[in-house]
């Protein structure tokens, strides 16, 4: 009878269904996170339309928001630092080179939002800007370094004109029209010189038919159209010296929203926004807010406020390690390194 009792009682007990312990959560410098800015930083060299590619040069903080089974909301905050390769150049971003702090370097900063269902990431938002590093900063660190000049500076632009003149005038390429000026640096000393990077498109002329009538030239249609990038040195004292080089990329498809922009004395085909050369900025600034429209996830545009906060993160992981280490540990213990930001790729900026 006892027995029945205590099995009636064990069967009246409530069950505690085991509660499972939450994710460990991601650090910016695990493959999962890795893996997210690669796919982040493909979006946003994807739909630039202006300067430069960029690549990543740290993650500065993630942030996981579980969606249900097989499903996650990830926000990533990602330090960019400028490349050689233009946005129009087709070498894989691994290929290109990060512009070096003596060459005036750009820094880019993004906040990105994804959605990974079933192992597969997908982009949903973006937002992004850039900038120079300060005149000051380079300065204080390598006084003979030169520094960017602004795009619509007159030295600047009449060396540009002057470069694709000399270009057209011997090249056998077809006619050769100015999509936009990259970058521009004007050196004082021990030379004066003034260097430039300029992208641009064939068109459906020769350069000899330029000659006669070079309003008639356009530039080529979607199915074959080339575009390129040039570079161009102008040394005028003490002694004279010119020289340009242009190569072209070849036909690519082109991006769904190139329109053409006149501006008073300058006709431009952009893809996107106002060119930065009529508006005197020393860079293109990434400005790059972008929705998925293809993005399954509602609200795709929607960013948490202070998203991230990367340095409150650090600070706080910095003071547990820091605790950690009061603790006796056995010989050779290596405290575990803060979860955020991640490791600097390049330099800092």
């Amino acid at each position: 009878m006892k027995a029945l009792v205590a099995l009636i009682l064990l069967v009246q007990l409530p069950i505690h269904k085991a509660i499972p312990a939450p994710p460990t959560p991601l650090g910016c410098d695990d493959p999962e996170s890795e893996a997210a800015a690669e796919v982040a930083v493909s979006y946003i060299n994807g739909h630039s339309h202006h300067g430069y590619k960029f690549a990543l040069n740290r993650i500065e903080n993630i942030r996981v928001l579980p969606q249900g089974s097989n499903n996650d909301i990830i926000f990533l905050e990602l330090d960019l630092l400028e490349t050689t390769c233009h946005i129009l150049n087709p070498t894989p971003l691994a290929n290109c080179t990060v512009r070096s702090f003596t060459q005036h370097a750009v820094k880019g900063d993004c906040d990105v939002k994804l959605q990974k269902l079933d192992g597969k990431l997908t982009v949903l938002a973006s937002k992004c800007h850039s900038r120079a590093d300060s005149s000051e900063d380079v300065l204080r660190l390598c006084p003979d370094c030169p520094l960017l000049a602004s795009l619509n500076n007159t030295e600047v632009l009449s060396t540009v004109t002057a470069a694709l003149n000399e270009h057209n005038s011997k090249s056998a390429d077809p006619y050769l029209r100015l999509l936009e000026i990259g970058r521009a640096i004007i050196q004082y000393h021990p030379a004066h010189t003034v260097s430039v990077e300029f992208a641009v498109a064939a068109t459906n002329c020769s350069a000899e038919e330029a000659k006669d009538n070079v309003e008639a030239c356009q530039l080529l249609p979607d199915n074959q159209s080339n575009f390129g990038f040039c570079t161009a040195t102008k040394v005028t004292q003490p002694s004279q010296h010119f020289r340009v080089d242009c190569q072209l990329y070849g036909h690519q498809v082109p991006t769904p929203d190139v329109r053409s922009i006149s501006t008073p004395g300058v006709t431009y085909s952009q893809p996107g926004l106002v060119p930065g050369v009529v508006q005197g900025f020393t860079n293109h600034n990434l400005r790059l807010s972008h929705n998925n429209p293809v993005a399954s996830e509602s609200s795709s545009s929607e960013f948490p406020n202070s998203m991230l906060s990367a340095k409150p993160v650090a600070k706080t992981a910095v003071a547990q390690v820091a605790q950690h280490d009061k603790v006796p540990h056995p010989v050779g213990f290596v405290p575990p390194p803060p979860p955020c930001p991640g490791k600097i790729r390049h330099f800092e900026l």
